[in-house]
């Protein structure tokens, strides 16, 4: 079997990475400000995305609590902090990086996405995770013309789409409703969210003529202004269907490993 060869740009961003953060970042719990800082950094604990390290000094007074829990992380040791506000607790919501960690975050603390209930880059709330500053995601508009097939059973056959092109990840084809094959799509109550598009509107099974395969197509109806251009459009996982384009297949992709990992310290 010939191994797969990625044919997109791979993440350059090394492991232990720090920059400055050159945004407004702020973080809020049950509608309680925590932090306020025009001073984070950036670390970056794996390719994929960086994580926000805030200063301590730029933190609510009193709303992290040391849990006196030594934890080692993959650029550095860290102190494990417990989140705080009245009666409400989220222990190990944080953690507050070491002498060992990279020097541009020491003295820095870091939150567990979830922790937080609303992040904001300035003015704008960010989704799932910071958006990187190396990756670039554009939407063109391509006159290819683009098939999917799954187990022989054409899905959509379409004269134009829209490729959404974004770092370290396959091309997406989004296409337009009218030339897909509604007969063998089922809805689903499945909803993601992508710091860079957004949040899906509609996730679709797909029913062949030998199985009925769990979410392989999704919409989003109101995508972020960055990606305007895909509103309304479906796209299909490469990785689990057969794409021609232009008449010439595709091949599938390796599975994409999004690996959250801050949960690993847990």
């Amino acid at each position: 079997m010939t191994e797969y060869t990625p044919d997109y740009p791979g993440m350059i961003v090394p492991v232990g990475h720090v920059e400055p953060v050159p945004r407004r970042i702020r973080g809020y719990v049950a509608g309680h400000l925590v932090f306020d800082t025009v001073r984070a950094r950036y670390v970056w604990l794996w390719p994929g995305y960086p994580q926000y390290c805030v200063p301590r000094d730029d933190i609510a007074e009193g709303a992290l609590v040391d849990e006196g829990r030594n934890l080692t992380l993959k650029v550095g040791g860290a102190r494990r902090q417990t989140l705080r506000l009245g009666s409400l607790t989220r222990p190990g919501a944080a953690w507050e990086w070491a002498e060992d960690a990279p020097s541009g975050i020491v003295g820095h603390v870091s939150f567990r996405w979830e922790a937080v209930d609303a992040w904001y880059e300035e003015d704008e709330q960010v989704f799932v995770h910071p958006r990187s500053p190396y990756t670039r995601v554009d939407a063109l508009r391509s006159g290819r013309g683009l098939r999917v097939e799954l187990d022989g059973t054409v899905l959509a056959d379409a004269p134009n789409s829209v490729m959404v092109v974004e770092t370290g990840l396959p091309t997406r084809y989004y296409l337009d409703r009218v030339y897909l094959d509604w007969t063998r799509m089922e809805p689903t109550d499945t909803v993601t969210s992508c710091p860079y598009k957004g949040t899906t509107s509609g996730y679709w099974a797909v029913r062949t003529d030998t199985a009925t395969y769990p979410d392989l197509a999704w919409a989003y109806d109101f995508p972020t202004r960055q990606v305007s251009p895909i509103a309304g459009m479906v796209a299909f996982y490469n990785e689990k269907v057969d794409l021609h384009l232009d008449g010439r297949p595709l091949p599938r992709p390796a599975p994409v490993n999004r690996v959250i990992w801050e949960n690993e310290h847990r």
